[in-house]
C-alpha cells in the first residue's frame, strides 16, 4: 500500500511504501496529516526540491460503484520495431461505492408524504409546472454520482502529483443492445467484436450460471429460448451459464429445461426483462463527468467498456471495479496490482430532518437539535479504548453519538453499542465517507487493518 506523502507547505509529492513513512515518522521529518488514507507530510522538503514521476488516475465510473486507480506510468521503446509500449505500476487502488439509491428513495418518500400533505389533508393547487430546469440538469441522484467522483479527483489531486486522467466513456447503446445486429455498430466488429454485450450480461446477471449459481467458472453466452427454435439474438434473449449446464440444455426451450424448477424459471423470466437502468444511469452521467474531468485542467484520456476487458482479459488481471480502472485506456502491462483495496463508502453528513416519521408521514420522535455531542459528531472516526465493564477492549471505528453520552461505533467487525464518550479519542472528524481495507481475494484477507466500515 502507498502511503501520501506533501511537503511543508501541502504539496504534493510521489507516494512512498508504509516502511518509508514509518521510518520518516520515528526520525521526526515527518507528521501524521492524515489518517485514512494515511496521508504524512514532510517537515524538511520542498516540492521543488523533490523530481515528480508522472502519475496518472484512472477511471471506472458505474452506476453503483465507481473503481479508481493511481498509477505510474513509463514508455519503453523497442529498438528493434520502433514500437512503444506503456506500462502502469499501481500505486493505490480505491473502490468508491455511490449512496444514489439511498438519495432517490428518499426524494420518492419525501414526494409521497408532500402529495398527501396537499391533497388529502389540505388543497393547496398544483405547482409541478411552475419551475424550469437549468441547462445540464440531472437528477439528485444523478448528480451525486458526478459530485462525488469529482471530489474525490480533486482529492488525489491534492495528495498525489496527478499529471494526467483516464476513464472510460461508456456507450451503452440500449438499441443496439436490444439488437446486435443493427447496422452502423462498429464498436461490436473487428478484434472486440463480442466484447461490449458480453461485459452487460455479466453485469446484468451477476457474473454466475443462471441455472446452477455457478461462480468464478467459465461462463458461456447461452439464448433462453434457442434459435433453432425461433429465439432472437436480442439481449433480453441472452444469458450467462457454466459449460455443463450449457451442455445440458442444448436446444432446448428454456421451460422445457427448467420445468422442475419453476422458482428459478420465473425469476430468469424476471430478470431478463429487467430494465436497463443502471445502463441508462451511466448514459446520462458520462458526459457530465467528462466536462468536470476536462474542467480539471488536465488531459483527459477516454477508452471504452470493450477495450478495457480486453486489456483485463489479455493482461490475465482479475475482474474488480478498481482493476478495470487500471485497465482502461493505452495499457500494454500492469503491474503491483495484487495490493489492499481501499473502499469509500459515501454516507453523507447527516440529515437535515429531525423529526422521525411513521409510514405515513406522522411524526413519532424527535432527534437532537444539535449534531454534536461531547465534542463528537455522528461520522468521526474513533479509537475507543475500554478499560471497564463487560466491554472491555480497543474498538476503532465511525460514531453515532447520543445525548446520554452513551454511544455506538461501527467497526470492521460490526456493531458495538453502549461505549460512553470517556473511552473514545477523535481519530478523524467524519467527512461523509466510511472507510475499510479489503483483499480482492475476500479469501486472503488476513491482518487487513479496517477503518470505519459501514
Amino acid at each position: 500500500m502507498a502511503v501520501f506523502v506533501l511537503d511543508n507547505h501541502k504539496k504534493p509529492l510521489m507516494p512512498c511504501s508504509e516502511r518509508r513513512a514509518r521510518l520518516l515518522l520515528e526520525r521526526g521529518r515527518a507528521r501524521v496529516h492524515r489518517m485514512v488514507p494515511f496521508t504524512i507530510r514532510l517537515v524538511d522538503r520542498l516540492q521543488e526540491d523533490s523530481s515528480l514521476q508522472p502519475v496518472r488516475l484512472k477511471l471506472d465510473p458505474g452506476s453503483k460503484t465507481t473503481g479508481m486507480a493511481l498509477v505510474r506510468e513509463t514508455e519503453t521503446v523497442d529498438k528493434a520495431t520502433g514500437e512503444v509500449s506503456c506500462k502502469a505500476v499501481v500505486l493505490m487502488l480505491l473502490e468508491l461505492r455511490h449512496r444514489g439509491h439511498a438519495i432517490r428513495d428518499g426524494l420518492t418518500q419525501r414526494l409521497a408524504f408532500r402529495r398527501r400533505r396537499r391533497g388529502n389533508l389540505r388543497y393547496r393547487p398544483s405547482r409541478f409546472d411552475n419551475r424550469t430546469k437549468p441547462e445540464g440538469w440531472l437528477a439528485p441522484s444523478l448528480q451525486h454520482r458526478v459530485d462525488t467522483t469529482t471530489t474525490w479527483v480533486r482529492r488525489l489531486m491534492r495528495w498525489t502529483p496527478v499529471a494526467g486522467l483516464s476513464t472510460m466513456l461508456h456507450r451503452f447503446d440500449n438499441q443496439a443492445l436490444q439488437n446486435p445486429e443493427i447496422s452502423g455498430v462498429e464498436y461490436q466488429r473487428g478484434e472486440l467484436f463480442g466484447y461490449e454485450v458480453r461485459e452487460y450480461l455479466l453485469e446484468k446477471w451477476g457474473r454466475k450460471c443462471a441455472y446452477c449459481d455457478a461462480e468464478h467458472a467459465p461462463l458461456t453466452i447461452d439464448h433462453i429460448h434457442p434459435k433453432s427454435a425461433g429465439g432472437s439474438g436480442r439481449v433480453s434473449n441472452l444469458t450467462l451459464a457454466c459449460v455443463p449446464c450449457n451442455q445440458r440444455k442444448s436446444n432446448r426451450d428454456v421451460r422445457e429445461f427448467l420445468a422442475r424448477d419453476p422458482k428459478r424459471l420465473a425469476r430468469i423470466e424476471a430478470q431478463r426483462k429487467a430494465p436497463l437502468r443502471d445502463a441508462a444511469a451511466v448514459n446520462v452521467t458520462r458526459w457530465a463527468l467528462w466536462r468536470r474531468l476536462e474542467a480539471t485542467g488536465l488531459a483527459v484520456e477516454a477508452g471504452s467498456g470493450g477495450r478495457t476487458k480486453y486489456n483485463r482479459h489479455r493482461l490475465q488481471v482479475p475482474k474488480a471495479h478498481c482493476l478495470d480502472a487500471a485497465c482502461v485506456g493505452r495499457v500494454d502491462a500492469v503491474q503491483h496490482w495484487q495490493q489492499p483495496v481501499l473502499g469509500i463508502k459515501a454516507t453523507g453528513r447527516g440529515s437535515y430532518q429531525r423529526t422521525r416519521l411513521t409510514k405515513h408521514g406522522f411524526p413519532r420522535g424527535y432527534l437532537i437539535r444539535s449534531k454534536s455531542a461531547f465534542g463528537f459528531q455522528t461520522g468521526d472516526l474513533v479509537k475507543a479504548v475500554v478499560t471497564t465493564g463487560k466491554k472491555v477492549g480497543t474498538y476503532l471505528g465511525r460514531v453515532a453519538i447520543r445525548a446520554s453520552g452513551s454511544f455506538n461505533i461501527q467497526t470492521g467487525d460490526g456493531l458495538v453499542q453502549h461505549i460512553h464518550h470517556r473511552f473514545c479519542a477523535l481519530v478523524q472528524h467524519g467527512d461523509g465517507y466510511g472507510y475499510h481495507w479489503s483483499l480482492l481475494h475476500p479469501a486472503l484477507n488476513h491482518g487487513v487493518a479496517e477503518a470505519g466500515r459501514n
